[in-house]
C-alpha cells in the first residue's frame, strides 16, 4: 500500500483567505460570526452568519473565468492556487493524467438557482441564462479546478452534505494508495448563505436563533442553540510519498487512515446511539494500524446543534471507552461556523496545522456543558506535542466520515 503525504494547503475562510491568516485566526481565537449582509435577513429566524470578507476572485483568475463561476467554484480554484503553490508543484514538470482532483461542494450554487428562478417567472422561460446549469452543478468546482491548472487525471466530485469535504479528501487518500493517481487536487468548498438556503436550513431548526455573535456558535455548550452558516474553501495537495521526496517537496503530514460509514437512521438527525459515528472512527484507526488509545486528540463535526454534540460525544465514548477521558477534543466551528461541503476540509487543515504547531486550539465560547457532555472540549488552548489526528464530519442522510492525519516521520 502506498504512502500518502501531505505537501500543499489552500484556505479560504470566514477568518481569513490564506492559510497563515486562518491560522493566525485561529490562533487568536478570531470569531467569523456577524450579521449577514449578501440579503436582507430582518425577516429571517437566523440573522448571523460566517461569511468571506473582500474576497476578490480576479486576484486568482482572469475576469472573464470569473464572470463563468460561481462563488463556490471561485473559491474551490482560489484555495487550489494557493495549495499548489505551496506544494511547488509545476504542472509542466508533470504527467498531468497522473495528478486528478477530487474537489466536492455539498450543494453547489443557491445563487444562480435563485437568480434564474426569478429570471424565469419574471420573463420566462426562453430568458433563463444558456450557463445556468454548469454554474449551478456541484462538480462544476471540480470541472473548473481541473480546467484552470491542467489537471487530467482521476475528477470525482463526491456529495455527501456536511461530510463532503473529508470524504473527498479520504477518496483522494484511496486513489493514491492503489494507484489511480500519483498527486490528488482534494478538499471542499461551498458558498449557500443565500436567502433560500438560510431560510431552509433555519426551517429545519438547524441553525441558531441567537443575535450575539459571541454566543452563536458555542459547540457543546449547554446553551447552544443551532449551527451558525459558513462559507469558503479548504484544498490540500495529497501526492504518494516517493513522488513527493522524488521532486523535493516538503512534507506537513501524513494520512493514514479513512473510515465511513451509515446510519441508516434518519434523513437529518444522527443515530441517537452514535454508532455509525464511532464505527467510522474505528474504521479510520484500524485503517492506520494504529491502537485507539494511540489517539489523544480529535477535532469534532462538533456543530452546535443540540443533537449533534450530544450524539458525536457518545459516539466518542462508544468508540474509546474510558480512554475518551483522557482525550482532547475541540470544534473548529466554535470559530468558523459551519461551512458545509467545506467544513471537513478546513478542520482537515487545522488537524495538520494544530501537529505541525504542537498547539491545540480552543473551542471559543464553550462555558459549561450538561451533565452527559463531560468530555474535555477544550476550553482552553493547549500547546503540547502530538501524533495523531482524527477529523469527524457527520452528513445529513446519515454520512459518517473519519480521517485520520499523522505527523510525518520516515
Amino acid at each position: 500500500m502506498r504512502r500518502v503525504v501531505v505537501t500543499g494547503m489552500g484556505a479560504v475562510t470566514p477568518i481569513g483567505t490564506g492559510v497563515d491568516a486562518f491560522w493566525n485566526g485561529i490562533v487568536n481565537e478570531q470569531i467569523g460570526f456577524a450579521p449577514i449582509t449578501t440579503f436582507d435577513a430582518s425577516e429571517y429566524k437566523c440573522k448571523l452568519a460566517a461569511e468571506v470578507k473582500d474576497f476578490d476572485p480576479t486576484l486568482y483568475m482572469d475576469k472573464k473565468a470569473a464572470r463563468r463561476m460561481e462563488q463556490f467554484s471561485q473559491f474551490a480554484v482560489a484555495a487550489t492556487k494557493e495549495a499548489m503553490e505551496d506544494a511547488g508543484l509545476d504542472m509542466e514538470k508533470e504527467d498531468p493524467y497522473r495528478v486528478g482532483c477530487a474537489v466536492g461542494s455539498g450543494i453547489g450554487s443557491l445563487q444562480a438557482m435563485e437568480r434564474e428562478h426569478i429570471r424565469l417567472l419574471e420573463k420566462g422561460p426562453g430568458r433563463v441564462g444558456p450557463l445556468l446549469v454548469p454554474m449551478m452543478i456541484s462538480n462544476m468546482a471540480a470541472g473548473n479546478v481541473s480546467i484552470m491548472f491542467g489537471l487530467k487525471g482521476k475528477n470525482i466530485n463526491v456529495v455527501t452534505a456536511c461530510a463532503t469535504g473529508t470524504n473527498s479528501i479520504g477518496e483522494a487518500f484511496r486513489s493514491i494508495q492503489y494507484g489511480d493517481a500519483d498527486v490528488m487536487i482534494a478538499g471542499g468548498t461551498e458558498s449557500s448563505i443565500t436567502p433560500i438556503g438560510i431560510a431552509g436550513f433555519a426551517a429545519l431548526t438547524a441553525l441558531t436563533d441567537s443575535d450575539d455573535p459571541k454566543r452563536c456558535s458555542i459547540p457543546f455548550d449547554e446553551e447552544r442553540s443551532g449551527f451558525v452558516m459558513g462559507e469558503g474553501a479548504g484544498v490540500v495537495v495529497l501526492e504518494e510519498l516517493e513522488h513527493a521526496k522524488k521532486r523535493g517537496a516538503h512534507i506537513y503530514a501524513e494520512v493514514l487512515g479513512y473510515g465511513c460509514s451509515s446510519d441508516a437512521y434518519h434523513i437529518t438527525s444522527p443515530a441517537e446511539d452514535g454508532a455509525g459515528a464511532a464505527r467510522a472512527m474505528l474504521n479510520a484507526v484500524e485503517d492506520a494500524g494504529a491502537a485507539p488509545d494511540e489517539i489523544t486528540y480529535i477535532n469534532a463535526h462538533g456543530t452546535s446543534t443540540h443533537h449533534n454534540d450530544l450524539f458525536e460525544t457518545r459516539a466518542i465514548k462508544l468508540a474509546f471507552g474510558e480512554h475518551a477521558y483522557d482525550m482532547k477534543i475541540n470544534s473548529t466551528k466554535s470559530m468558523i461556523g459551519h461551512l458545509l461541503g467545506a467544513a471537513g476540509a478546513v478542520e482537515f487543515i487545522t488537524c495538520v496545522k494544530q501537529l505541525n504547531e504542537g498547539f491545540i486550539h480552543k473551542t471559543v465560547g464553550l462555558e459549561k456543558s450538561e451533565e452527559e457532555l463531560d468530555l474535555n472540549y477544550c476550553k482552553e488552548a493547549y500547546r503540547e506535542d502530538f501524533t495523531y489526528a482524527l477529523s469527524n464530519s457527520l452528513g445529513f442522510g446519515g454520512h459518517n466520515a473519519s480521517i485520520l492525519v499523522k505527523k510525518y516521520s520516515e
